[in-house]
């Protein structure tokens, strides 16, 4: 199991499929009459003052609309905002178009690159998503696709000043990192989140070429070591750096040219170090860089100090960084050594602990002064008992995420509703939790749905196959209904465990601004699955594994496919067959399906292992691999 533990990316501009669709909406003129009256009102108003300037022909009326709304849109950065103002009218559109400089787009084959450039033309920054997200979870071929070679292609011609790449599960080689350096002259920052297919010759040329680089994020992506020193490829001088992230690159570095690199990055207040990065070692780099606000600490082990050499000061390091905020790492902790960040433990807002196999003991002595902490995430050897002291502490929490230290289904998870509900009862502000664990119980969800109504995201991840109640041996139908119907922000709920199809028929009717659904071993039948789709009108994304769905729900919702982002269905009881009639009854949804049980010609016998299910501009992609079938 992978899943993503790094922070998240900030919110940028969607490219909404259905208005990019439009080549310019039907009407040249404004829905909005009041507002066109008042700008021409305003503008006979000037005109009637007395002037000794000459009188010239005014300005056409749509034109000085366009102006107003020009200036007005660049203060408008939500972006479904955006979208529904590209849908107004022709001349709304264009100008939407003109002033959007940061693109979202959250399925890379939902448009072709070439339908972006041609919508707009000064996109400065760039978000891309590539695989689904279940591709975390080893669910998906790792050639499957999701290649970034076209797309950076499309805009080192379109947009040579463009200055933002962030990807998320994409495939990245090393030739798209040279192409990327060489076409924006003033590149500034680059995210690689997930992503596979480069290696650290690639990022050596890359760090090399872009001179005004900002940001370097290499976050839980896959780095193939090709046995070069990237470190010393910056650009000598000072340089522009602001964050630097290599966590996840799993090959040893030079830390001289590390140190050398901090040292003439007087800007850099984010870095994050891989676990080559040894204690005594972050102890030189804290020294020379007491400004970081953000940093992660690498293995946290210290090297053999040699006989008659004192052992450096690590508490008089993290005391010096009065800035530190954000904390994480901690790979290879040697847990004596924990408590040398207790002096900023006070200033702190996010501790990340996921990758440290720590005990309640050795936790309760450093969360007992964290009462700043809003983002807390570790793993789940912290048992209940931990849990109980981020409880009686982080008063201000408001996102938590608990992981398991063995994924496997019939192992013992430390963690169970005891330390569910008591984040429940001291969490009052909670609006974010991802939770895994063995042992639940309805109690234990319904507190945390009254006590935590502001909750937003509800993440519950029951390991093993239809496990109820670990008390009453009941379905729990009642938590996650109770999670539902007192959550009234919900936007994102993943469910598992015992579930009938009674609690999707909750889920239906009181879920109406859940976005997000993933479903794992859960339901009855069809019904589950069709109260959903018809009961959730904001869903669009849908994750489903293992569960009894098959055709006649997935017809279902055949009203609703083209709106959603995409549709997951995997090991469930779809036939070849019935996928086919969706995609023939939705020219714009693509489906795709790979990994059936039986290969053979009777549509109704051959079942489909996998359905992935999106929506596309550009009809079906080009690049699919033999083992995809794309109906």
């Amino acid at each position: 199991m992978k899943e993503d533990r790094s922070e998240m990316a900030a919110k940028d501009v969607e490219l909404d499929p259905r208005s990019a669709a439009i080549s310019e909406p039907l009407s040249s003129s404004s829905s909005s009459p009041a507002a066109f009256n008042a700008v021409v009102s305003a503008g006979n108003k000037s005109r009637s003052c007395k002037s000794s300037l000459p009188v010239t022909q005014p300005p056409c009326p749509g034109h000085v609309l366009e102006n107003v709304l020009e200036n007005v849109l660049q203060f408008l950065t939500c972006r479904r905002d955006r979208n529904a103002v590209s849908l107004v009218c022709r001349s709304w559109y264009r100008v939407e178009a003109q002033t959007r400089f940061e693109v979202f787009i959250g399925n890379c084959y939902s448009l072709s690159p070439s339908r972006l450039t041609r919508r707009f033309k000064g996109v400065r920054s760039l978000l891309l998503k590539g695989k689904p997200r279940f591709a975390d979870f080893n669910l998906m071929p790792p050639d499957w696709g999701a290649q970034f070679a076209p797309w950076v292609a499309a805009t080192a011609m379109a947009y040579p000043w463009l200055e933002k790449v962030n990807l998320k599960r994409m495939f990245v080689t090393d030739d798209d990192l040279a192409l990327l350096a060489e076409s924006f002259p003033g590149f500034k920052e680059l995210i690689l989140r997930c992503c596979e297919g480069f290696g650290t010759s690639g990022i050596a040329l890359f760090a090399n070429k872009c001179r005004q680089l900002k940001v370097l994020d290499l976050i839980e992506s896959e780095v193939t070591d090709d046995e070069v020193d990237w470190i010393s490829c910056f650009p000598e001088g000072e340089t522009h750096l602001e964050s630097l992230s290599f966590e996840c690159v799993e090959s040893p570095i030079n830390f001289k040219a590390l140190e050398g690199l901090v040292l003439r990055s007087p800007f850099l207040k984010k870095l994050r170090t891989s676990r080559f990065v040894s204690l005594e070692e972050l102890h030189r780099l804290m020294v020379q860089a007491s400004q970081l606000t953000s940093l992660g600490t690498g293995s946290f082990s210290p090297n053999d100090v040699p006989q008659g050499e004192q052992e450096p000061d690590y508490a008089s390091a993290f005391r010096a960084s009065k800035s530190i905020v954000c904390l994480s790492g901690f790979r290879e902790l040697t847990p004596e050594y924990l408590p040398a960040i207790s002096p900023v433990c006070a200033n702190l807002t996010s501790l990340n602990l996921s990758y440290a196999n720590i005990s309640p003991d050795i936790l309760k002595p450093i969360i007992r002064n964290c009462h700043n902490i809003r983002v807390f995430w570790a793993l789940d050897s912290i048992c209940d008992e931990g849990l109980q002291a981020v409880a009686a502490t982080c008063k201000e929490l408001r996102e938590l995420r608990v992981f398991p230290s063995d994924p496997l289904e019939d192992s013992e998870s430390p963690v169970s509703a005891l330390g569910l509900q008591a984040i429940s009862e001291g969490c009052r502000k909670l609006e974010s939790i991802l939770y895994f664990c063995q042992r639940m119980t309805n109690g234990a969800v319904i507190a945390m749905s009254e006590n935590c109504p502001q909750l937003t995201v509800f993440r519950l991840c029951i390991m093993g196959r239809y496990r109820p109640d670990h008390v009453t041996g009941k379905p729990m139908d009642d938590g996650f209904g109770a999670i539902v119907k007192n959550c009234k922000k919900l936007t994102r709920l993943a469910v598992s465990g015992l579930l009938t199809d009674e609690a999707f028929s909750i889920i239906g009717e009181h879920g109406k601004l859940i976005r997000t659904l993933s479903v794992a071993f859960a339901g009855d039948s069809d019904m589950a699955l069709r109260y959903i789709l018809e009961g959730c009108p904001k869903l669009q994304k849908l994750e489903i594994r293992d569960c009894p769905f098959g055709d006649v729900g997935l017809r279902s919702g055949m009203h609703r496919y083209h709106n959603m982002r995409f549709v997951w269905m995997s090991y469930c009881r779809l036939t070849r067959g019935g996928c086919r009639d969706i995609a023939h009854a939705l020219p714009s949804v693509v489906a795709e399906v790979f990994g059936s049980d039986v290969d053979d010609d009777d549509d109704n016998a051959d079942y489909v292992e996998t359905l992935y299910m999106y929506r596309s501009l550009d009809g079906a992609r080009k690049d699919a691999p033999k083992f995809v079938t794309i109906l």
